[in-house]
């Protein structure tokens, strides 16, 4: 197989490999943000709603992301956009499917987000604790954690 048509052939693995490579890097960039101020997460008091330092902390970096006009992260934000919108699938199960796979990949930022979109589409309590049942069923034990962390934060969104 010549090289053009690997890469065809891979491309969903490199989309998949972006994602990957993204949330690890909003995961480093919270990290030292946390290291900068050195109080652990869990210890920081809470000045302002999880929900809008979330978003707040998104949006701008988003920008900064942007701002450096890099043709390949451009296309791969328009990618991710494009693809939770509505479809033969509507957007609210998307939101859903997004938010089982960033628990099982164990993505805060990612889980967050998800949580929010899918509380804009009106999905229930109980349709968002059988997301996390299969979640963890997939993932394992290991994603019992960001379950607690998805669970504070949906209830967070439902007291705003």
């Amino acid at each position: 197989m010549d090289s053009l048509n690997m890469k065809f052939s891979l491309a969903p693995l490199n989309i998949l490999f972006l994602r990957f490579v993204f949330c690890n890097l909003t995961r480093t960039l919270l990290s030292m943000k946390l290291l900068t101020y050195n109080i652990p997460i869990f210890a920081r008091k809470k000045s302002m709603s999880q929900i809008k330092e979330f978003n707040d902390y998104r949006e701008k970096m988003n920008k900064v992301i942007l701002a450096q006009d890099n043709k390949s992260l451009k296309r791969f934000f328009s990618l991710d956009h494009q693809t939770y919108g509505e479809g033969a699938l509507s957007v609210k199960t998307k939101e859903m499917l997004g938010l089982v796979a960033s628990m099982v990949l164990r993505c805060d930022d990612c889980i967050k987000y998800h949580l929010g979109t899918a509380y804009e589409e009106g999905i229930s309590t109980e349709e968002l604790y059988e997301i996390f049942a299969i979640a963890n069923l997939v993932g394992g034990s290991i994603c019992i954690p960001h379950t607690r962390r998805a669970a504070e934060y949906w209830e967070e969104l439902q007291n705003q």
